[in-house]
């Protein structure tokens, strides 16, 4: 996959969280409040891939992908 498919990805991942987080009930409930995490973590994986793209350097983009895949799946599990 390259950076544009990824990217593409990225933006449609970020949708369907949207999407989904929408379609949760209104009141303020723990679908609401789980809603909210959703959001933050949908959002967070194609920022963190964008700004891995701002590198200075192989090193540094290496290594910001793997804090984006860190992240991705501590968010994921509930590990942060």
């Amino acid at each position: 996959m390259d950076k544009e498919q990824f990217k593409e990805r990225t933006q449609s991942f970020a949708l369907q969280i949207i999407n989904l987080v929408e379609a949760l009930p209104k009141e303020p409930t723990t679908s609401q409040i789980i809603g909210k995490q959703l959001l933050r973590s949908g959002m967070s994986v194609g920022a963190n891939y964008r700004a891995a793209f701002r590198a200075k350097s192989t090193a540094e983009l290496i290594t910001k992908h793997n804090i984006t895949l860190e992240e991705a799946i501590n968010r994921c599990t509930g590990w942060n």
